[in-house]
């Protein structure tokens, strides 16, 4: 499957890890709808759905004819049907050194502002338990992708950058397309 095919294309991958940036620009690039699976997880104030609501609101998403999805949740969410659904899986592998810096750097120049891909009302803050996240996502998490990713067919693309340099260099091509 070439680059030139991507219809529904899902970008997953540690916090920090670039996924966001890269997921709007290649929606803006080849004219698909962004989705951010934050935006729709997270409430006001950051609370949480309840979990039928998500997976409906997934759903109802996941279902479109065309899409660029940025974020994680494989646990829940409609993620079989996301997975399904997608023609393209990228997959950001980066070091934990680099996501760790970066969601800290996002923090510190962000504080107290709600990022594009984020719901309104859950401005950037300090939070212990989603930097622990960051911190431990590679030995906790990543096993977790690895056994989402083991079940996509033959037919779906699969692309895992493990230097943002790749995901720049993707970015060229897919606008050379």
């Amino acid at each position: 499957m070439s680059q030139m095919t991507m219809q529904r294309v899902l970008v997953m991958g540690c916090s920090g890890s670039g996924k966001s940036t890269f997921a709007c620009k290649l929606a803006a690039q080849r004219g698909l709808p962004f989705v951010s699976i934050d935006q729709i997880y997270w409430q006001p104030g950051w609370v949480e759905p309840r979990a039928s609501e998500f997976s409906a609101r997934m759903t109802c998403e996941a279902e479109k004819p065309a899409w660029v999805m940025d974020g994680n949740y494989t646990s829940h969410g409609a993620s079989e049907l996301r997975r399904e659904r997608a023609d393209t899986v990228i997959w950001f592998d980066l070091p934990r050194w680099l996501c760790m810096l970066s969601v800290v750097h996002r923090i510190v120049a962000g504080y107290g502002r709600v990022r594009p891909e984020m719901t309104p009302g859950c401005p950037e803050r300090l939070d212990l338990v989603f930097l622990r996240y960051v911190w431990n996502y590679r030995a906790v998490h990543r096993p977790t992708a690895l056994a989402y990713f083991a079940k996509l067919r033959p037919d779906q693309q699969f692309v895992t950058f493990t230097r943002r340099a790749e995901a720049k260099a993707f970015l060229v091509r897919a606008e050379a397309a």
